[in-house]
């Protein structure tokens, strides 16, 4: 059972991705039947997967059940709410602003989960390179939440008088910048963490190199790319075959901290077995 939940929860990973781009899909209550259907799937597979740890009497599987809940929350709560949301320039201002409050969300719960997670490693005298994560996480969340506060105030603008004022647009290249950075420094603390799971062995050497690979490509996407987030419209092709495009998606850095949470879950359930 715990090895389908725990197969089970990549999948649906996944499939909540593909339902929130679907627009057709946001017709009440059928979003909210799927959404909540996908969170409680998501909440149960985890649970047996490892997140009961959470209760153990040994410090360690607690630890890494923590780390595990706050990897997989920001992607939860994409299932619960985001099912037939698509792009931001498809959504009404309403589903805007909530974007964006669970895009704030999500950033809190993947920064806590790395603290959580610097913790654990350090206990398991892995301290050097998920300093270097820790680090860039730290610098990461603050700006993320100025995109997101930034996110919300224009759709709030938008749904009080109908459009954006000049000053808005003038802080674009502002905004885009902090969002850059964020993304940047996402995926450098997802490749650092990733090499430091590796040598404490709590993921597979394997898996570990491909997380960190995963991370610096994406990241090399991004510089690509540069400063500016483009205009999906001024594509010469559709903004989900850009990659560039799509490695700054403000969620998508949050994915490979979602897949350390799902290896965590497992590793806390093993070592609360063993020890139980």
């Amino acid at each position: 059972m715990k090895r389908f939940c725990y197969w089970f929860l990549f999948a649906i990973f996944i499939v909540a991705m593909i339902l929130a781009a679907i627009r057709p899909l946001r017709v009440s209550p059928a979003y909210q039947v799927i959404g909540i259907i996908q969170f409680a799937a998501m909440a149960v597979a985890a649970w047996t997967v490892g997140a009961r740890a959470i209760t153990a009497v040994t410090r360690a599987p607690r630890l890494l059940a923590l780390a595990g809940i706050f990897f997989i929350t920001p992607f939860a709560l994409l299932a619960l709410f985001w099912v037939g949301l698509g792009p931001p320039w498809e959504a009404t201002p309403p589903e805007n602003q909530m974007r964006y409050l669970v895009l704030a969300v999500m950033t809190i719960a993947i920064v806590v989960g790395f603290v959580v997670l610097r913790e654990a490693l350090s206990e398991a005298d892995e301290k050097f390179r998920s300093s270097v994560g820790f680090a860039t996480i730290l610098l990461a969340g603050p700006l993320y939440l100025v995109f997101n506060a930034f996110g919300f105030g224009v759709a709030t603008v938008k749904l009080n008088s109908g459009g954006v004022p000049p000053t808005f647009h003038d802080l674009n290249a502002v905004i885009d910048m902090i969002l850059f950075l964020a993304g940047s420094l996402t995926y450098i603390a997802s490749a650092a963490f990733a090499v430091s799971l590796g040598q404490a062995r709590w993921v597979g050497r394997g898996a570990a190199r491909a997380f960190t690979i995963v991370s610096l490509i994406a990241l090399l996407l991004l510089v690509i790319r540069g400063l500016h987030f483009p205009d999906p419209k001024a594509l010469s092709t559709p903004w989900y075959a850009n990659v560039g495009f799509i490695a700054g998606i403000p969620a998508v850095p949050f994915i490979i901290p979602f897949l350390f949470g799902v290896v965590l879950l497992r590793r806390a359930g093993e070592i609360d077995q063993s020890d139980g």
